[in-house]
């Protein structure tokens, strides 16, 4: 189809001086707004104000421009429909073939730390939708672009046909329209449904719900070979994420990778001191803070370096050459890295190892976490929550036991609380200091779990303390946990046998605290 007629209004220039040149050299009449105008004619490419086209002014401080039969009409007549031709020639409507529109940054707007609602409202874009999907709506005759990065396309075809857009583009890009502009609205109204309900994420959860996302990369294939799989991001994220991390190194980086990648980064979150986690199956199968990154990781590998061939490693630190020397030197084998950087000696260093895939978060912020609920598909349907980002402090616990624990073994029963809500449920954690030395993970029965935690500890069980993501339903576990020689357990309590798991563990001289909070993960 021959472009003889454009229409441009654009936040974002980039990109603009060449799509203009393009048209004008094709003898396209060029309509624009605003500093679009100016713009282009700064170029020295010929341009009508939109004013000056409609015969009505721009009023109400700019919100009303472009809402014009003038406009509409030349877009969503039929080229094809002979009634329709004979009424814009009769109401002296043009056509349009071409809109080039990029919308207000409504977006990134709101993502400004102190943004007023009165700027987010000014900010939500009017004109440019209407004029996208009126021109999508018509993609047969009328070529709808909103995104910069189509302009070479654009141009492609243009300078290869003589000034014209094949059908088939013209189609692809009246669907990325509707993608753009179905995103955009639902980026207004979760924003407003914030405003009332209080949170983003949490509060009066909406009626309906829509989710917009970017794809980043289709993957080689899913959690199998014979699965497809791609990765998805939500492009205004407001804390560090797997999805806005800089890959440095390494092959591709498949569906599995991703989800444990994610799992370490989560983990080493929740502290502020240098903390390593390493992770298999979205399990960590060993977790420490240390004075340093390079101690943090060994005393994390040590926990179980069976477990740890093939693992995720996250760091909450810059990685130094120590650290990086440890990682080649101490473990059999490391999939992947995820960190906020790495010193240019270390990327170095870990850079030998061909297939070691190396992320960086430039954005990492320790103990920063954002809005974003958590999420969970089931077959036809959509679980929300808020994630479990609560916390507990010292006076928080409850001693149910005779036996009281110690200074030490309080920080490293909080230690262990941290780590536990991060491991699949029944979840067993025992911990020595600030390091885990056993993990029982996913067990459909809690004493399995804590017989599984004994067994990957073995003598470092002895003077161990012990975290359970949920109550102890019998004495069996806390029989279980004494054998190995664990000294001190933390658990929410709740359970109706509460008082029998109690006294059992006064028998056993085991001290006992109940946080009254469950940290089960399915």
């Amino acid at each position: 189809m021959k472009i003889t007629r454009a229409l441009i209004s654009v936040s974002d220039k980039t990109g603009l001086e060449e799509l203009a040149r393009t048209l004008h050299k094709f003898k396209v009449e060029i309509i624009s707004t605003g500093g679009t105008a100016k713009a282009i004619a700064a170029l020295g490419v010929p341009v009508k104000d939109v004013s000056g086209y409609t015969g009505f002014p721009e009023m109400l401080d700019g919100r009303v421009k472009t809402l014009h039969p003038k406009i509409h009409g030349g877009l969503l007549a039929l080229r094809e429909n002979k009634e329709h031709m004979e009424t814009a020639k009769k109401h002296s409507i043009g056509l349009i073939d071409m809109v080039v529109v990029n919308l207000y940054p409504f977006e990134k707007v709101i993502a400004k730390p102190a943004v007023k609602i009165d700027e987010a409202i000014e900010n939500i874009d009017i004109g440019g939708p209407s004029m996208l999907r009126s021109a999508a709506k018509n993609s047969r005759s009328v070529c709808a672009v909103c995104d910069p990065a189509d302009y070479k396309r654009v141009i492609g075809e243009m300078e290869a046909t003589g000034g014209g857009v094949s059908e088939k583009l013209l189609i692809e890009l009246g669907i990325k329209v509707f993608e753009r502009t179905s995103a955009y609205d639902a980026a207004i109204y979760k924003y407003l449904h914030s405003q009332v309900s209080g949170s983003s994420a949490a509060g009066v959860f909406p009626s309906n719900l829509t989710l917009h996302y970017r794809k980043l990369q289709d993957l080689r294939y899913g959690e199998n070979p014979h699965q497809k799989a791609a990765f998805y991001r939500y492009e205004f994220v407001d804390e560090a994420s797997v999805a806005g991390a800089e890959q440095l190194h390494g092959k591709e980086l498949s569906f599995n990778n991703i989800i444990d990648l994610n799992a370490a980064l989560e983990l080493v979150k929740e502290f502020d001191a240098p903390a390593a986690a390493i992770v298999k199956h979205t399990n960590p199968c060993g977790a420490a803070t240390a004075k340093t990154l390079k101690q943090a990781y060994i005393e994390a590998l040590d926990c179980d370096r069976l477990s740890a061939f093939g693992s995720i490693v996250g760091f909450n630190r810059p990685v130094d050459t120590d650290t990086a020397k440890a990682v080649i030197e101490e473990a059999d084998f490391v999939e992947c890295i995820i960190a906020p950087s790495y010193d240019a000696d270390a990327l170095e260093i870990l850079r030998k190892k061909k297939n070691l895939r190396l992320l960086e978060i430039k954005s990492f912020e320790p103990g920063k976490r954002g809005s974003e609920a958590d999420m969970k598909k089931v077959v036809g349907g959509l679980l929300i929550q808020e994630r479990d980002l609560a916390r507990i402090k010292e006076s928080d616990l409850k001693v149910v036991t005779k036996v009281r624990p110690t200074k030490e073994q309080i920080e490293s029963l909080l230690f262990g609380w941290r780590i536990v809500k991060h491991v699949k449920s029944n979840a067993i954690v025992l911990c020595r200091g600030t390091k885990t030395v056993g993990i029982g993970a996913g067990q459909m029965s809690r004493v399995d779990s804590v017989v599984i935690a004994a067994q990957k500890a073995h003598e470092r069980a002895k003077g161990s303390t012990l975290a359970s993501d949920a109550f102890f339903p019998k004495e069996d576990g806390i029989e279980q946990a004494a054998r190995a020689g664990v000294a001190a357990i933390i658990q929410p309590g709740g359970s109706i046998r509460d008082p029998e798991v109690i006294k059992k563990a006064d028998e056993l001289g085991i001290a006992m605290l109940f946080t009254g909070m469950r940290h089960f993960r399915h």
